[in-house]
């Protein structure tokens, strides 16, 4: 692609149909964006590992051209519609896209999240208690993460998601 693309479409796929969306957008030169995250089921006594859309059901459109024709999309096989605001495409910056493609490998998949685990030293990175350091207490099931905080040579616990987490250098 030639030029920096500053914001990106929403498109509502039809269900199952995201790969038949993304082959027939690509087709007319559209980029597209599908971030896809990794889930393992267990099913006939075996662990199977598959991929599906990290938003079920939409993917991201951009394209070259800064005129573009947004009805192709809505009559493209495998997209059910563009989301639309006041007849305009609904626009999402390149900011929050490339957020989202930094936390993906090469082909769209999500990385695996971290996995912390019971008395590892960690440092929060956002917050009030920005570059504080703590100790994992505990994990539970939903992957929170339960931290102990030496405030003023005291433990405090507190809930904090892992993207704010990291290990302790």
């Amino acid at each position: 692609m030639s030029e920096i693309i500053k914001s990106w479409a929403i498109v509502q796929f039809k269900p199952n149909a995201h790969k038949l969306a993304v082959r027939n957008l690509k087709q007319q030169k559209f980029k597209t964006f599908l971030p896809l995250e990794e889930i393992t089921k267990y099913k006939n006594g075996k662990f199977i590992s598959t991929q599906r859309p990290l938003f079920p059901g939409y993917m991201f459109v951009a394209s070259e051209r800064e005129n573009m024709d947004w009805y192709k999309i809505n009559c493209t096989y495998g997209v059910s519609k563009l989301l639309t605001l006041n007849s305009e495409p609904y626009m999402i910056s390149q900011t929050l896209i490339n957020a989202i493609m930094a936390r993906c490998n090469s082909v769209g998949v999500l990385f695996p999240q971290k996995q912390f685990l019971k008395d590892d030293r960690v440092c929060l990175t956002s917050g009030p208690f920005d570059n504080f350091l703590a100790t994992v207490e505990s994990v539970d099931k939903n992957q929170r993460v339960w931290v102990l905080i030496d405030l003023m040579g005291q433990e405090t616990r507190a809930l904090v998601k892992p993207e704010k987490l990291k290990y302790a250098t």
